[in-house]
């Protein structure tokens, strides 16, 4: 810190030295000035110890502000204006005034930000529950006319508009999780189940068969947000399964004694260079670029809400023999930090 002191202070300390060569070669120059070479000497020496204390008493003085601001910079917290360092000089006024003014105007402008995007989020909110009462009542009407064959075909579109639109709505909520989240113990393939026969439809659309395997196993984990995880994974694997195949719903216990649920299809695959980043946003892959429906949200919202919730998801493909997702569920006391 010193030497960046002196660096900044280069200009004074040029000008005094330029000073005292001009006075000791004015003294030189002026034959009127008698004085001996070792009094000329032993001036400029206290001179140069003069202005080494007077320097040395200034940076203890200037870089006292200094400090307080830099430990500031390294612990700051939401109140940070009020910890600012008390001013002494006009340039530490003038610039305690400038950082209050830009956190005024930083948290106006962040006031403002949260006011419109939690506009937003309760006009898609208020949008998915209004648009959820058509899709109720052709619900009520497919299943009156589930006889007609041409209602069969409705129907498999309205699951994949019902299944968009539930999307939407856990994206919605996916920011206060925290705040609509309870445990719970529960068979993971109950869930599985559940969220088999919703998908129904589209299964027999494209006559895929769903085969259950292992016992059932007692979780703990949250209802609502973890058939949420198994949806988008079911629906992801019924999307790329060929039609005329199979998925696979597993249940093992790890080697560490951790309960794992494992999805497998007979899809495309997917290949090695994409796996890495198959749970980004917006990510879609080759096979995405095949499928026009794909949007890259399925597993990037399924690994957020897993960890956040606690659980681990692991994939393994291969191309041209299918995908197998597993989630791991941990035990109890992993999720206590969750529910703080």
């Amino acid at each position: 810190m010193l030497i960046r002191y002196l660096a900044d202070r280069t200009s004074w300390i040029v000008f005094f030295l330029l000073s005292l060569l001009f006075v000791d070669l004015l003294i030189w120059i002026d034959h009127g000035i008698t004085i001996r070479t070792e009094s000329i000497l032993y001036l400029n020496l206290m001179l140069i110890l003069s202005m080494t204390v007077f320097v040395g008493w200034r940076f203890g003085k200037e870089m006292k502000y200094v400090r307080m601001m830099s430990n500031l910079a390294q612990q700051i917290d939401e109140d940070w204006i009020e910890m600012l360092p008390s001013p002494k000089y006009y340039n530490e006024k003038a610039t305690n005034q400038l950082l209050q003014e830009v956190g005024r105007w930083y948290s106006r402008k962040l006031s403002d930000s949260h006011a419109a995007q939690s506009m937003e989020k309760d006009y898609i909110a208020a949008w998915v529950h209004e648009v959820k009462a058509p899709l109720t009542a052709m619900k009520l009407m497919i299943d009156t006319h589930r006889s007609h064959p041409e209602l069969r075909k409705v129907e498999s579109e309205w699951l994949r508009i019902h299944l968009l639109i539930d999307q939407q709505l856990y994206i919605s909520r996916l920011s206060s999780l925290e705040s609509d989240y309870r445990l719970e113990q529960i068979g993971i393939q109950q869930l599985a189940l559940q969220e088999i026969r919703e998908l129904a439809p589209w299964c027999v659309e494209k006559n895929i068969a769903v085969e259950i395997e292992g016992e059932e196993a007692l979780v703990t984990t949250d209802h609502k947000w973890c058939c949420f995880i198994i949806r988008q994974l079911l629906t992801n694997a019924v999307k790329y399964s060929y039609t005329g195949g199979t998925i696979w719903i597993t249940t093992t216990v790890t080697p560490d004694g951790h309960i794992q649920l494992i999805i497998k299809d007979e899809g495309p695959g997917i290949a090695a260079h994409d796996l890495p980043r198959i749970f980004d946003k917006g990510f879609t892959g080759e096979n995405g670029r095949l499928q026009n429906a794909a949007t890259g949200l399925g597993l990037y919202l399924a690994q957020a809400v897993a960890f956040k919730i606690g659980i681990t998801l692991t994939v393994q493909s291969d191309l041209h023999i299918g995908t197998k997702i597993g989630m791991t569920f941990y035990s109890h006391h992993l999720f206590e930090p969750v529910q703080t």
